[in-house]
């Protein structure tokens, strides 16, 4: 156990984020998604739904800030409008965190190509359908410290 990290972040995820450079894409896919067959690198936090695990993320991540868009959802059934109450989760985790970002939500193959081109893919326990967010990594930008008194 360490001091301030949410007890989610095990050894395995935390060397995933530390490795990834800004820039790179995480996914984190519900338990229906192929996460065997689509990731490059795959994390197993099965039992831990999405929006947990988005939280758990976040709280050490920063979202890129540099680009339009670095946060993606699937449309649920194809429709780019509906809000399915996992998509409120995630939202209400990035409001959190993040509250100038937005989720932008992406239809079938669109989002599927998304994920298979993460840096990472996070296996969750999600239950609930269309339980699947992408987020691209920003920068930890540097402290200003102020310049020394004379003297």
């Amino acid at each position: 156990m360490l001091k301030g990290l949410d007890p989610l972040l095990g050894p395995e995820l935390l060397r995933v984020l530390m490795a990834m450079g800004h820039g790179d894409e995480i996914a984190i896919v519900d338990g229906n998604y192929p996460a065997e067959t689509d990731a490059r690198r795959l994390v197993r936090m099965d039992g831990h739904g999405a929006p947990r695990l988005l939280d758990a993320i976040l709280s050490v991540m920063p979202v890129d800030d540099m680009v339009a868009d670095a946060v993606w959802r699937p449309a649920a059934f194809g429709d780019s409008n509906r809000m399915e109450p996992v998509f409120e989760d995630f939202t209400a985790v990035l409001l959190k965190y993040e509250p100038k970002q937005k989720i932008v939500p992406l239809i079938g193959a669109d989002f599927y190509n998304k994920v298979k081109a993460c840096f990472a893919l996070v296996a969750s326990g999600e239950k609930r359908l269309y339980g699947n967010i992408v987020v691209k990594k920003g920068v930890v930008y540097p402290k200003r410290v102020p310049p020394a008194a004379p003297g």
